[in-house]
């Protein structure tokens, strides 16, 4: 028995093979129908302690900041990559200590990380033969960031170029006609507050002329308002390709097609249905023609 020990070596050796062979919760419900009640973090617990730390040098790591508390105290974290494993916790993320460490191992050969300079210049300085790599998740974030960006700030641009009769206000139902009329309005608020600011009028003039915040008339001129259209999940979405089969088979009937909507598990309202088949029946009134696809 270790000192302070809770279980005899004996009881630790068979909580460590449960662990190892069930993992955390199988085993625990194991080890209770043996009378050995233990729970599964301590099962865990148990697996981590007893493992062996790697013996192989470092190759390849990864290097980030990790918040000790967000946006209040941050740290540096270093996980090896073959192994998928943490390796260390730095206490800060300064240039100056992260090149400390890496001057320490000397075995690394390649270091993958964000796109700041700050761990750049620190392995560049302590492993100058060792190759940097921009990691997957910082290149795909700054990707998917900067295309969301270049699309909102060219909204205006792709909407004239997919013309203006897409919107057939006729064919909206009445949440959509809401959110149609709220796009008109910003829009129009928008209009007029770029027109007043290319004819040389102030921020605070066109704050009291328009009634808008400073910081709302700001984004306008800054071209960092910019509409983007919201979407809504359905809960039709999963049942339309059987609408569209009972429609076609001749039910044109919104209370209808909500009773064995219904038989099938459908939980929505009949509001939801008959708004379905009001907009399935116009737009077959509508002229193909003028409808345009995007």
């Amino acid at each position: 028995l270790a000192p302070s020990a809770r279980r005899t070596a004996r009881l630790d050796s068979i909580v460590h093979h449960l662990g190892l062979a069930l993992g955390g919760r199988p085993a625990a419900g194991f080890a209770k129908r043996l009378m050995l009640p233990v729970s599964k973090d301590t099962l865990l617990r148990v697996v981590r302690r007893r493992s062996r730390p790697p013996a192989d040098p470092l190759r390849i790591i990864g290097i980030d900041d990790w918040a000790w508390r967000r946006n209040h105290r941050y740290a540096s974290i270093i996980c090896n990559l073959e192994r998928r494993r943490v390796v260390t916790l730095l206490p800060d993320r300064e240039p100056a200590t992260a090149q400390a460490w890496l001057a320490a191992h000397p075995t690394i050969v390649i270091v993958a990380r964000d796109r700041g300079g700050g761990y750049g210049e620190a392995a560049a300085k302590a492993l100058p033969h060792a190759v940097q790599v921009a990691d997957r998740w910082h290149l795909m974030e700054n990707a998917s960031r900067a295309y969301l960006d270049a699309v909102r700030k060219s909204m205006r641009q792709i909407r004239s170029a997919i013309g203006a009769t897409t919107i057939n206000p006729e064919l909206l139902t009445a949440a959509e006609r809401l959110q149609y009329e709220g796009y008109l309005r910003r829009e129009e608020a928008n209009a007029t507050i770029l027109s007043l600011s290319k004819g040389g009028t102030p921020i605070k003039q066109i704050v009291r002329q328009t009634g808008h915040s400073r910081g709302l008339v700001r984004q306008v001129i800054r071209g960092e308002r910019h509409d983007v259209f919201r979407t809504r999940e359905s809960s039709l979405d999963q049942h339309l390709p059987w609408l569209d089969d009972q429609w076609a088979a001749g039910c044109r009937n919104g209370a209808e097609l909500w009773r064995r909507l219904r038989a099938r598990g459908f939980r929505g309202s009949l509001r939801v249905v008959g708004e379905w088949t009001t907009r399935r029946r116009r737009a077959e009134k509508t002229d193909v023609e003028t409808l345009h696809r995007i």
